[in-house]
């Protein structure tokens, strides 16, 4: 562990938790930090055949920080840990650089054989809280786990994984996102009650409609292209008017699903205080 490498581990604090004021601030209250210095000491130790010393070390500092890094670890140059309680990486897990972790994370492995059998995560990976990355898997660089996802296969650059089991969320292109628009202006409904970028299966459902729908559009106005310049000219007859009271805002049957939810809560509380009003009065008249 070198002064430069401390510095630049100090340094990536600044740069990613913005409630950071000073570095004596940092460098006495921050127990992410506190554990990579540990873990540069006991990896050190672990590499010049000092095991059980560096096991030690890193026993301590998890009793220190409630972070537990296995000197055996192979973590890059500006990692940070952000709050940290019950972080866990495992032995064989490797870290690359300007890489994030949450409170909660684990770096786990789901064998009990030799070998590498804990996760790769490329350089400027970050995961969310309460997430678990399992098994000898590769997290290409730049991705995000979103937290509480448990990730068991390998992950592509720059993908975001959400759920359980962890699922790649695939934010749409500009250009899909403008025919998405046109097709929901012409079928004359709210195609955005529901953000893209969410993992709800409606929405998919419904964003994977829209786009089949383009495709079948541009393939008639294809052929409707190629029947003109044969002579056919029925293509040019005008389709059948969509009435828009045919179709349901999405934001509308959410808000109305909503509702029913509420009173359906509001219903079961209902019972429950009566259930607790009668069970008093029974207590009281015994």
């Amino acid at each position: 562990m070198s002064i430069k490498q401390l510095r630049e581990d100090i340094a990536s604090v600044f740069e990613r938790d913005p409630a950071a004021r000073n570095t004596f601030e940092v460098l006495t209250t921050y127990p992410g930090l506190h554990a990579i210095l540990h873990y540069r000491i006991a990896n050190w130790l672990w590499r010049k055949g000092m095991k059980w010393l560096a096991r030690l070390l890193s026993t301590f500092s998890r009793w220190m920080t409630g972070i537990e890094i296995h000197p055996g670890a192979t973590i890059g140059r500006r990692f940070f840990i952000d709050h940290g309680m019950g972080v866990v990486i495992g032995e064989t897990a490797e870290i690359g650089d300007d890489c994030t972790l949450y409170h909660g994370v684990t770096l786990g492995g789901t064998t009990w054989n030799k070998g590498k059998r804990h996760p790769t995560l490329r350089n400027g990976v970050v995961v969310g809280a309460g997430a678990k990355v399992l098994g000898p898997i590769i997290v290409g660089e730049n991705a995000r786990i979103g937290s509480n996802a448990v990730v068991t296969k390998e992950v592509p650059d720059s993908a975001t994984v959400v759920g359980i089991p962890g699922r790649i969320i695939r934010k749409a292109g500009d250009e899909t996102l403008e025919k998405r628009r046109l097709i929901a202006e012409k079928i004359g409904f709210d195609a955005y009650g529901i953000a893209d970028e969410m993992p709800d299966p409606i929405a998919r459902s419904i964003h994977n409609l829209m786009d089949h729908m383009n495709a079948v559009d541009s393939k008639i106005d294809t052929m409707c292209k190629a029947l003109a310049e044969m002579g056919n000219t029925s293509c040019s007859d005008a389709l059948p008017k969509l009435e828009e009271e045919t179709f349901v805002s999405l934001n509308d049957a959410y808000a109305e699903l909503k509702e029913v939810a509420r009173e359906a809560i509001r219903q079961e509380d209902q019972q429950e205080q009566a259930a607790d009003k009668t069970d008093n009065e029974q207590d009281r008249a015994l």
